[in-house]
């Protein structure tokens, strides 16, 4: 099955960067720019992953994309994530939470999530 992953980042140039990252591990990446086009564009694209920016999305978006997208990992990012908003972000539907400027994690648990999800 091809492997896609979503990217919905609210700085352009760190979306890219986190793209670019991700693209060497699944078939297709894709940027979402807007959160109205967030819904669309997983639609169209059905990605078994979406990393999503809680300062771009919010805890809303999680748990409402979990509730219509069920088999969507949804990993997110923040600027400077803490246990509160972590666990916040579980229950709210997502996989985990990472810093956005560590790639490596957030490319770690991505994989780790689908592979979950795949299996």
């Amino acid at each position: 099955m091809a492997q896609t992953v979503a990217v919905f980042e609210k700085d352009p140039d760190l979306a890219k960067f986190l793209a670019g990252g991700l693209q060497a591990h699944f078939e297709s990446v894709f940027l979402i720019e807007s959160r109205e086009k967030l819904r669309d564009g997983l639609e169209q694209s059905r990605p078994q992953a979406l990393v999503l920016d809680l300062e771009f999305g919010r805890l809303a978006d999680v748990a409402s994309l979990h509730r219509d997208f069920p088999e969507l990992t949804i990993v997110c990012t923040h600027r400077i994530p803490d246990e509160e908003l972590w666990m916040a972000a579980l229950e709210a539907g997502a996989t985990d939470v990472c810093p956005v400027d560590d790639l490596d994690n957030l490319l770690a648990s991505v994989l780790r999530s689908t592979e979950r999800a795949a299996a």
